[in-house]
């Protein structure tokens, strides 16, 4: 069999999807990577997730057995093919921390993230293949994360929203009130259609750059640098506390999870010292 298999192309969360995805489009583009390969995807995730791949009509998906889902098991359907690309378990892999993770990708794909522009280091490939649905003209405010490193505590999420409230022109939606998205398009509809995201959650600020949408990114486990230094419209906020390693993936106890919420607060107990932040980003997207 010709062709290219990827395994556990591209991980199984929504922000690691729409960058490594946008990487494959690269490599397709640049003739690096031949036209549709089989990306071997772990089964049972989210719906939303699975759309993902769905939009990204460049590539066939297939089924990863979770049994095989690490690259100490030789994975036997791959065997005719003419190239296997093996990315499972990547999270582990000491060379995806540390770096932009669109390099990461176009790297294990066999490109040099050098030759590729910042503009096509974006996330371009997912906008013209979602027809987003929902309300427009909102401030969207994220504060969920899947870590709770990432997470931001309530206190802060009821600070930023008082202070939006106060000084931001138009209505100001949380994520965390509202109804979990029904489909991708209605995910996408709630990021395209806001003038500006304020968010600790990566995935959504993966979204705001794929529609253009100026957003205001909290970092506390990783330099932003690794996730939006190819986007234009992002102002990022770094709150990594001192003593934790640059790149945390997991917790490793409870005083990860502590350093990181003490983050939001600066050194004391309100975190108002967000406030010029907040200010900032309003501005930037003509909002405040």
């Amino acid at each position: 069999m010709a062709g290219t298999a990827i395994l556990n192309g591209f991980g199984r969360t929504l922000g690691d999807s729409i960058i490594g995805l946008q990487a494959l489009y690269v490599a397709q583009a640049m003739g690096v990577i031949p036209a549709r390969p089989t990306l071997f995807r772990l089964p049972g995730l989210s719906a939303i997730i699975q759309q993902t791949y769905a939009a990204a009509d460049f590539a066939v998906v297939d089924t990863l057995p979770w049994d095989e889902a690490t690259p100490e098991r030789p994975f036997a359907p791959v065997a005719d093919f003419g190239q296997v690309i093996d990315i499972r378990d990547f999270a582990f892999d000491p060379a995806f921390r540390g770096v932009a993770m669109i390099d990461y990708f176009l790297a294990r794909l066999g490109v040099d993230p050098a030759g590729v522009p910042p503009e096509q280091r974006r996330n371009g490939w997912l906008r013209p293949r979602i027809t987003p649905t929902g309300p427009s003209g909102h401030i969207l405010v994220c504060p969920n994360t899947a870590s709770d490193l990432r997470t931001m505590p309530g206190g802060v999420h009821d600070h930023i929203l008082g202070w939006l409230t106060a000084h931001a022109e138009g209505p100001v939606l949380s994520q965390a009130n509202l109804p979990a998205a029904a489909s991708l398009a209605e995910l996408c509809g709630l990021v395209a259609g806001a003038r500006l995201i304020v968010s600790a959650d990566t995935a959504m600020v993966h979204l705001a750059d794929a529609f253009d949408v100026p957003c205001l990114a909290f970092f506390t486990s990783h330099r932003p640098a690794w996730r939006v230094r190819d986007y234009p419209y992002c102002r990022a906020a770094d709150l990594r506390p001192e003593g934790l390693p640059d790149a945390l993936e997991f917790v490793r106890d409870t005083a990860d999870v502590a350093a990181c919420r003490a983050a939001w607060f600066g050194g004391g107990e309100d975190p108002g010292w967000l406030d010029p932040i907040l200010a900032e980003a309003c501005g930037m997207a003509g909002v405040g």
